[in-house]
């Protein structure tokens, strides 16, 4: 036996704590680079959104484009809000775009839930991959027909947009449900059930309770689609009153000429309300991925 052992005021030496060190090493300084690189693609043209956006005419014409300007002119929000109709469009947009994201979140999860409990019948799984079939299927493609039906059925309007970004975002949402849905325990169903409740009230009392991860990701991903869409409602609004913010901001492109500092203004002004709404979200978005990523 040795000496350190049969002397008990020997103490052994402690173990090295790990250096911090460690965190460094495992640190992929190239993939760091790269995302810092890529951020910049996002940074850039902002900053010059907005520099263009504080600038005269005159400014405009002169340097390189990057320069903050030697005199701001506030005065382009101004017109901009005039110019637009602002407070109408910004009305019209948030009202197409809250409509389609409650209908969004209540139909879509319903059939992903319909779907993911009944994968093993053929029927749904082949009404599954027709889904998933669709996200292949380019919009352009079935453009002028979508556009010629509504307008026989006078969908033409603000309810038949929102019904369409149901309907249009139902394939990828089926998608990102059903994966997170077929991860939630069979066992909690079947509890609810011996207590009595059917298959509506075990959807609304117990899954789409659990979904709250999902309705998140899937929410925010239609709030970014239908604020910024400018093919759909240029192809199905026909009434000059109920265009969108991107239609509206379509009046500063001319025939011949751009009014630039006007036309970045308002786009900023359009920019600004979703951007508030992703900035306090995107956590919801990353929290959304990660746990239907998970099994």
């Amino acid at each position: 036996m040795s000496t350190a052992t049969q002397d008990p005021t020997i103490r052994r030496r402690p173990r090295k704590a790990k250096d911090s060190d460690d965190d460094t090493r495992r640190t992929n300084w190239w993939v760091t680079a790269f995302i810092a690189v890529c951020s910049l693609t996002v940074l850039i043209p902002l900053y010059l959104a907005v520099v263009v956006a504080l600038k005269t005419p005159d400014q405009l014409t002169t340097g390189t484009g990057f320069e903050w300007p030697t005199e701001v002119r506030w005065e382009n929000f101004a017109e901009a809000w005039e110019r637009t109709n602002f407070p109408q469009a910004i009305t019209n947009t948030g009202l197409i775009t809250v409509f389609a994201l409650i209908f969004t979140l209540l139909t879509n999860s319903l059939v992903a839930y319909a779907l993911a409990r009944n994968m093993h019948r053929r029927f749904f799984k082949g009404v599954y991959f027709y889904l998933l079939a669709a996200l292949f299927i380019p919009f352009p493609i079935i453009m002028l027909p979508v556009a010629k039906q509504t307008g026989m059925v006078h969908l033409d309007n603000q309810v038949g947009l929102i019904i369409l970004y149901t309907v249009f975002g139902l394939s990828l949402n089926v998608f990102i449900y059903t994966a997170y849905i077929r991860s939630i325990p069979i066992e909690l169903e079947e509890a609810a059930r011996m207590d009595g409740a059917t298959t509506w009230g075990v959807f609304w009392k117990v899954i789409f309770p659990l979904l709250s991860p999902m309705n998140a990701t899937v929410g925010i991903l239609t709030c970014v689609w239908a604020w910024n869409d400018f093919i759909l409602p240029l192809v199905i609004l026909t009434d000059p009153a109920a265009r969108t913010l991107p239609l509206a901001n379509y009046v500063f492109q001319g025939q011949f000429n751009t009014d630039y500092t006007v036309a970045f203004a308002s786009y900023l002004m359009a920019m600004a309300p979703l951007m508030l709404v992703y900035v306090f979200s995107q956590r919801w978005v990353i929290s959304g991925v990660t746990r239907g990523s998970v099994k």
